[in-house]
């Protein structure tokens, strides 16, 4: 079932969701690396400014596309209860946390060129990503930013599954999703196009914001 032609066309449709915030000068902040591309259309669409949130997802063994945990770029460790059913205990959790923050810090690093972050305190903050299936890297960005204390945390994907959804929002001020399907078995099959989205990408991306 593809729903959206390629991540542009998502990022576009989201932006109509996403309207009521225009005017508010959002942050809008990309889960790298597919999201990055997204963020960038939607913050022009909605008047904003973009950048991105780094956190990791912790994939199961076997199928690391298939998120049981992620870490954010405090250091911080989220697993889901199915990490300790598929045998993830606190070793190879604690092996995973610090193998993921060195992925960060570099990735902080070369996309960001020594430059900081942009601070969220006190800002409408959208947290984007091109899809949800488990939202375990989600739910870690929305706690992070959390502390940042932003005036109000959204969480906007074109699709994701319910149990995604369940799990976030929780953790958000208000959640946008335009699908939900019943049947979901990855992000990538509700895209007629999904290619990889590369570092250098998303160096580019985050460079052109600078100038």
């Amino acid at each position: 079932m593809e729903a959206f032609r390629d991540r542009e066309e998502a990022a576009r449709e989201l932006s109509v969701a996403l309207s009521p915030w225009r005017g508010a000068h959002p942050l809008v902040l990309a889960i790298p690396r597919g999201a990055v591309p997204m963020a960038e259309i939607l913050a022009r669409e909605l008047e904003g400014d973009f950048d991105v949130v780094l956190v990791r997802k912790i994939g199961a063994p076997g199928d690391p596309e298939f998120a049981v945990g992620a870490v954010d770029e405090s250091g911080s460790l989220s697993l889901s209860p199915e990490a300790r059913l598929i045998g993830i205990g606190p070793e190879e959790a604690e092996a995973e946390r610090q193998r993921e923050l060195l992925v960060i810090r570099e990735r902080r690093r070369l996309w960001g060129k020594g430059r900081p972050s942009v601070d969220p305190s006190g800002r409408t903050v959208i947290i984007v990503d091109d899809g949800m299936a488990t939202g375990a890297t989600m739910a870690s960005a929305l706690r992070f930013l959390r502390e940042k204390k932003p005036k109000i945390l959204v969480a906007a994907v074109p699709v994701a599954s319910r149990e995604a959804l369940d799990r976030i929002r929780p953790l958000a001020d208000r959640t946008v999703s335009l699908l939900t399907p019943e049947r979901f078995l990855s992000v990538s099959q509700f895209y007629e196009s999904f290619p990889q989205v590369g570092d250098e990408e998303v160096r580019r991306i985050l460079e052109k914001k600078h100038h």
